[in-house]
């Protein structure tokens, strides 16, 4: 007997990371403790051990503050909205606002009428994976690609991926 899904097409899900994945920007995070404040990058920012009495400012990431598009990655997100029409290609960012993004892909030439940006507000890495897998379990997503800078984001998103039965790709940029 042949397999149903050899004649069913896949339905794909492409997901990129904003801050550090698809753009350097100029935006810091501001955490102060005891008094004293610090500024982190957004990659600092992925890295960093929260300690109590942290307070942080995002203030920051309410725009896009000196944008140097990172374009080997923005050129795969170029492709796949070239050959898919941007069906499926969402930008997921800890960011609280998503306008900003939306405007600065439109600024550099993506097209932005199929394309979802959402905001989580938020930067732990569960909520990535979580928003990914509410996507596969509620809208049939079946091939899954993930681009994120974050490591700790890769691997949650790779740990609940692995219990799926999808196809996916998770890659980790680096600079």
């Amino acid at each position: 007997m042949i397999s149903r899904n050899l004649f069913v097409e896949s339905k794909k899900l492409r997901v990129f990371d904003f801050d550090d994945t698809l753009v350097k920007t100029t935006s810091f995070i501001y955490v102060t403790n005891k008094g004293k404040t610090r500024k982190l990058t957004p990659g600092q920012y992925a890295v960093y051990k929260e300690k109590p009495g942290d307070e942080f400012d995002f203030t920051d990431f309410e725009k896009v503050q000196n944008p140097n598009e990172i374009k080997k990655i923005t050129s795969v997100l170029r492709r796949i909205v070239s050959s898919s029409g941007g069906d499926g290609v969402h930008i997921l960012t800890a960011r609280a606002a998503y306008k900003p993004i939306r405007q600065y892909l439109k600024d550099i030439g993506i097209n932005m009428s199929k394309i979802y940006v959402t905001a989580l507000a938020s930067n732990n890495p569960k909520d990535k994976a979580d928003w990914i897998e509410d996507k596969i379990d509620n809208e049939g997503y079946d091939d899954v690609y993930f681009a994120d800078d974050s490591l700790k984001n890769v691997k949650a998103t790779k740990k609940m991926l692995r219990r799926k039965d999808v196809r996916w790709r998770v890659q980790h940029i680096k600079h």
